[in-house]
């Protein structure tokens, strides 16, 4: 079961989400909170209560008192291993960028459906980054014009160089966009042991998640 909290000052569109939310029997909205300052706060009470934290957040931009973004951050410093989701009405490139800088594993609209929120949601807590397809290429595009146009970043390189030839391989499909399911079927693996490679990547490399695997891999030049 996959616990979950719903950040958003529209108290219908909450109402709303937990239903297309708990259609999927394998997760529940535990907590909500109506914008970012009540959810921090609603996450250091439950930590120093020992009680169990969400594993997901769906969170808005904007909101009052304290926007999605800022509570983004505060989040992913505070507790790494929550996983926020960014949910917006605004396709905009600031929101997603600014969002995934912050910490976020992923940026959807609102308009997205049952199916396909499900699916984001259980990547995400695989941990696996979950993008809009234009936002996904902007990324890829903004970090090749990166590699393209600039001497490849010696740190980026010597971070990457920690990698076995297999994890090497593993993060050269990741910064292709693909998710652990089609890794594993690529290279004819097991989904854990997909899982256990990215898990060695990011731990080698000291990564934050996916995204900034991506991230690394154009700007070390291996995309050349």
């Amino acid at each position: 079961m996959i616990d979950l909290m719903l950040v958003d000052d529209l108290a219908l569109l909450r109402k709303g989400l937990v239903r297309m939310i708990e259609a999927d029997h394998d997760l529940q909205v535990v907590r909500q909170a109506s914008n970012g300052q009540e959810a921090v706060t609603m996450l250091r009470e439950m930590k120093a209560a020992a009680q169990p934290l969400p594993r997901v957040i769906l969170m808005d931009v904007r909101m009052p008192v304290m926007d999605g973004i800022s509570a983004t951050a505060v989040i992913a410093k505070e507790f790494p291993d929550i996983r926020t989701l960014i949910l917006t009405t605004y396709d905009e490139d600031d929101y997603a960028f600014t969002g995934l800088h912050a910490g976020a594993y992923g940026f959807l609209l609102k308009d997205v459906s049952t199916r396909d929120l499900h699916r984001a949601i259980h990547a995400v807590a695989d941990g696996d980054a979950v993008l809009t397809p234009r936002i996904t290429a902007e990324l890829i595009n903004r970090d090749r014009a990166y590699a393209r146009h600039k001497i490849s970043d010696p740190q980026a390189r010597q971070q990457l160089d920690k990698l076995t030839p297999r994890e090497c391989e593993i993060a050269g499909l990741i910064a292709q966009g693909l998710s652990n399911q089609e890794i594993a079927q690529r290279l004819t693996l097991e989904i854990t042991s997909v899982r256990r490679y990215v898990s060695r990547i990011l731990d080698k490399t000291g990564l934050r998640d996916r995204t900034q695997i991506v991230i690394t891999w154009f700007q070390a030049g291996m995309s050349d």
